[in-house]
């Protein structure tokens, strides 16, 4: 399968409600998933998660933005023909006017080669891990890998 492709001046947008079920998306998060908005809307956001994509950074994600905090990840999605392209993701928690989490939007941007050249072969070593044995493990990994440049995941990313 292909990458696409989208300008950097171009946003994907998307928000959830607070199970992570698509409730919007704009034209260009659209086009690039291969669904349609009715395919899209109320459809779990993991409908675009690519296999390539280390369960532990959806954990790390989803702990994040449960917690009220909102997170940068680099993350690879999955077009409905098996197409794919990677995001710069900026995840926010949404509020009611009581102030409980509702949803999640999503901004991402077209990534940069260099982040790109930086994070995959972190991502090949944390689905590695995985494989032998689970989130556990490729945490563990991480957890070393962070050490050696300041100890969070969320840190590192906006550094690249």
């Amino acid at each position: 399968m292909k990458e696409l492709s989208f300008d950097e001046t171009e946003l994907i947008v998307s928000k959830t409600d607070s199970k992570g079920r698509i409730t919007y998306g704009n034209e260009l998060f659209i086009k690039l998933s291969g669904y349609s908005e009715e395919e899209l809307l109320g459809a779990p956001h993991n409908i675009i998660r690519h296999k390539e994509m280390p369960r532990l950074i959806f954990k790390v994600l989803w702990d994040t933005i449960q917690s009220g905090k909102e997170i940068n990840a680099y993350v690879i999605n999955l077009a409905k023909n098996g197409d794919y392209y990677w995001v710069y993701a900026n995840v926010t928690p949404s509020y009611n006017a009581k102030g409980d989490i509702i949803g999640y939007y999503s901004v991402r941007r077209k990534p940069t080669q260099a982040a790109l050249e930086t994070i995959k072969p972190i991502y090949k070593k944390l689905l590695d891990a995985e494989k032998i044995g689970g989130i556990s493990k490729s945490e563990a990994v991480l957890k070393e890998m962070l050490s050696l440049v300041g100890g969070r995941y969320d840190k590192y990313i906006v550094s690249l």
